[in-house]
């Protein structure tokens, strides 16, 4: 197995992710995450896996330095960011900087690699002590109860497994007890913890998603960080500190 670059399919990444409803919640939902948690003042960010920069050109408009990668050169090629915003081209354990900054965004990123915790471990020996890891990632407990929602019950006996791996589903979803694990032997420490779409992706009439959109979200506002909802979310935020 080898870690997912968008290269040749840029276009449809960025529109399957960007261009409906499940996307922008998930990116309004990740701002405020990061509206809430990062420290005060102006912060030296940089983003692994960065895609096309969405959540990159957001901070450096609030007046943060940013430095955007992704392994994708495709993918950069469709940035649209602001001048300050420096991006290149690297996998993730190319980028050996990370102590220049004050705050690591790893978002959506470790479900599409050959070994996340390696990529977890490299990203906790690089980062200096008291800086700030926001992690996302596909969360595989989610994902087990939506297929079970759907009836999906002969893909989950083959433990979510497809015979042909489409290059838009995530090779790996991680539990969050296994994340949780690893970040903790890594000597992370956890700071925070949200859902990140409790409710979007188990509406029986989809179309809500976009027809009510501003009550949906209020909804995953009210309650991404309240048990037992918070552990339904498609993706799980981690916000870590360097000990």
């Amino acid at each position: 197995m080898q870690d997912q670059s968008f290269d040749g399919i840029a276009g449809k990444f960025a529109k399957n992710i960007y261009g409906t409803s499940k996307g922008a919640l998930r990116h309004q939902l990740l701002c405020d995450a990061l509206d809430e948690l990062l420290p005060a003042g102006k912060l030296n960010i940089i983003e692994l896996g960065g895609g096309t920069g969405v959540m990159s050109s957001y901070l450096a408009n609030k007046g943060h330095t940013l430095t955007l990668t992704d392994i994708s050169a495709d993918i950069l090629s469709m940035a649209e960011v602001p001048p300050s915003v420096v991006t290149y081209q690297a996998d993730l354990q190319s980028v050996a900087n990370l102590a220049d900054f004050d705050i690591v965004l790893c978002h959506a990123v470790l479900e599409w690699l050959a070994d996340p915790k390696e990529a977890l471990a490299h990203m906790a020996k690089n980062m200096r002590r008291g800086s700030w890891l926001s992690l996302t990632f596909f969360n595989r407990d989610a994902a087990l109860f939506g297929n079970a929602v759907y009836g999906n019950f002969d893909y989950i006996a083959r433990g979510m497994k497809v015979k042909k791996q489409v290059r838009l589903n995530p090779k790996q979803p991680l539990s969050v007890a296994q994340v949780t694990e690893w970040v903790e032997e890594l000597g992370f420490e956890i700071a925070a913890s949200r859902g990140i779409r409790c409710f979007h992706d188990y509406l029986r009439d989809p179309k809500k998603a976009s027809e009510d959109y501003e009550s949906l979200l209020a909804l995953e506002r009210q309650y991404n960080q309240q048990a037992p909802f918070k552990w339904l979310g498609k993706y799980f935020h981690l916000w870590l500190r360097v000990t």
